[in-house]
C-alpha cells in the first residue's frame, strides 16, 4: 500500500503488535535512529493521499521510547 500520505487525524485503536526481539527490522532501527527497546504498532486513523483522496486506513509504524514514531505506513484502506 501507499508510503506517501499525510495524516489528518489522531490514531485511534491502537494495538501494540511486536516488541523487541519479535520485530523483524530492530537492528536497522536501531543502526539508523537509536534507541532501545522499540515496538510495532497498528492503528486507524484518516489520510489523505497525494491524488488528493481522504479515506480512514489501518496504520503500522514504530516507535520508541526518547525516538518517537517512526516509519509509518498505510496497510490498509478501511473505507
Amino acid at each position: 500500500m501507499a508510503n506517501d500520505f499525510e495524516l489528518l487525524s489522531e490514531v485511534t485503536r491502537l494495538e501494540v503488535i511486536a516488541v523487541n526481539l519479535s520485530i523483524g527490522e530492530r537492528k536497522k532501527l536501531r543502526a539508523q535512529f537509536g534507541g532501545r527497546r522499540w515496538r510495532k504498532l497498528k492503528g486507524v486513523g484518516r489520510v489523505r493521499f497525494p491524488n488528493g483522496e481522504i479515506r480512514q486506513a489501518e496504520l503500522h509504524w514504530y516507535e520508541a521510547h526518547g525516538i518517537g514514531r517512526r516509519k509509518m505506513k498505510v496497510k490498509h484502506v478501511l473505507d
